[in-house]
């Protein structure tokens, strides 16, 4: 062996084996995904036990233990119950509006592309009728993070049906003086209002959509004519 192998291998033995690469800590992404995996966990179990339990029987500890989170990890979050309703109610309203427009009878004028929009929100309520009054009651002045989602939600779809009027326009259907936007907060308008007449217990969540509502578009839409 030479001088120059012989010091290489007391070199060898006298250091210290190399130190195992720590393990990276997960990216943004993976943090990121794992957040919105808890946050599906925690709606999915909200969604569970307000159908079986009820809004009113349905506490944030419960919902924790079905999602198996921390109840601290509710609040990360959603601020409290109510706002909970909000998270779930904001998915399945989102899924709703999106599946109406893409089915939209684009042929058609103003009047019956309303009531098919509406239509597909009222049968999302109807799915679960008790939770749909739970959050219509909530609703106006939501405010926590998912209250603020479902707002911006909101005005979304406004704008959406500020488009429908715009085409409307477009078609000479509708006069051209008329602002698109404030149609729009007309008809959603009519659209709540419909939907508090069935919570207050005046008429079925089926005579809110018709005839409460599909007579108040049908009044609107004269209004807009050209």
């Amino acid at each position: 062996m030479s001088k120059v192998s012989t010091g290489s291998a007391k070199r060898r033995k006298g250091s210290a084996a190399p130190a195992a690469p720590a393990t990276p800590p997960p990216g943004r992404g993976g943090r990121a995904q794992q957040k919105l995996d808890t946050r599906r966990r925690i709606r999915d179990a909200a969604w569970a036990l307000f159908t079986e339990l009820g809004y009113d029987g349905t506490t944030t500890k419960a919902v924790a233990e079905r999602a198996e989170v921390a109840t601290g990890t509710v609040f990360v979050h959603a601020r409290d119950k109510a706002d909970l309703l909000m998270m779930v109610m904001h998915d399945r309203i989102a899924a709703a509006v999106d599946a109406a427009f893409e089915t939209l009878p684009r042929k058609e004028p103003l009047l019956p592309q309303l009531l098919h929009v509406f239509q597909r929100l009222f049968a999302m309520y109807s799915e679960q009728p008790l939770v749909s009054q739970a959050f219509v009651k909530a609703f106006p002045g939501a405010s926590g993070p998912n209250g603020e989602r479902l707002n911006a939600l909101t005005f979304a779809f406004l704008h959406r049906i500020a488009g429908l009027v715009r085409d409307a326009q477009a078609r000479g259907e509708v006069g051209s003086d008329i602002d698109p936007l404030a149609a729009a907060h007309n008809i959603f308008a009519l659209y709540f209002a419909a939907l508090l007449s069935w919570l207050s217990g005046f008429v079925t969540l089926t005579a809110a959509l018709d005839p409460v509502l599909k007579n108040a578009l049908a009044l609107q839409y004269r209004g807009l004519r050209a």
